[in-house]
């Protein structure tokens, strides 16, 4: 892989258990469309004819990766993940930066996002590209959104969801803004549940771009059917 400005890579950050899942197995590896989860969200990055290689951060100690039959036209390289999601992202994009240069366009996904769609893919790699900031998919809310107390979950209020969104992946940026974002966030104590944080955190207004609903985030149980039934409808 020769560097070239302004191409486009993939992040999987793929070092956590799931403990919510309640699985023997972290929940990248269950079982999903006759595949594992993390093979169906490789494999749809893998679909979006711009993205010249993939990183997968792994656990030091993931004994499941070697046993995957993974078929991917582009490079698909390894790296170990660090203790939280940010430490992952930025073991890959350290990867990353002997490869790519810094003005390459980096796309982090979840590991346990198998459903996102082609459609959203080009689109957020389309619209982030046309005006050259990065943005992130998400949906906006519509439920009712309270508020509770940290102690008995007593609603403390009704929060307006006007302007409120779900933000979800995959989430795109410059390499060297990401990175700089990312490790400055965490010299400061700063607690960055994704790269949009980090990007805010640095003071950049990164562009929501609506997905589609579903696009979830395989957590509890009950997700691996609804996964089952998305891609099911989406023809996969």
């Amino acid at each position: 892989m020769n560097k070239q400005p302004a191409a486009l890579w993939a992040v999987v950050p793929a070092a956590g258990v799931g403990s919510r899942m309640q699985a023997s197995v972290p929940k990248q590896y269950l079982p999903l469309h006759g595949r594992s989860v993390i093979e169906c969200s490789l494999q749809r990055l893998a679909g979006l004819p711009a993205i010249r290689g993939i990183v997968v951060a792994l656990a030091a100690d993931d004994r499941w990766w070697p046993d995957l039959q993974l078929k991917l036209d582009i490079p698909l390289l390894t790296v170990v993940g660090g203790e939280q999601r940010c430490d992952s992202v930025l073991n890959a994009l350290e990867l990353l930066s002997h490869t790519a240069a810094g003005a390459d366009w980096v796309m982090v996904h979840d590991a346990a996002r198998p459903c996102v769609q082609r459609a959203d893919l080009e689109k957020l790699y389309q619209r982030v590209t046309q005006i050259g900031q990065g943005g992130l998919l998400a949906v906006p809310v519509c439920d009712t959104m309270k508020r509770a107390d940290g102690k008995h979950r007593q609603v403390t209020e009704t929060v307006e969801r006007n302007d409120l969104w779900h933000a979800l992946t995959p989430q795109i940026f410059r390499l060297d803004e990401l990175q700089r974002a990312l490790s400055t966030a965490l010299a400061e104590g700063q607690q960055v549940t994704d790269e949009a944080s980090a990007m805010e955190h640095a003071g950049y207004q990164p562009l929501l771009v609506e997905g589609h609903h579903d696009n979830i985030k395989i957590t509890h149980p009950d997700d691996l059917a609804l996964a089952e039934y998305y891609l099911d409808n989406q023809g996969k």
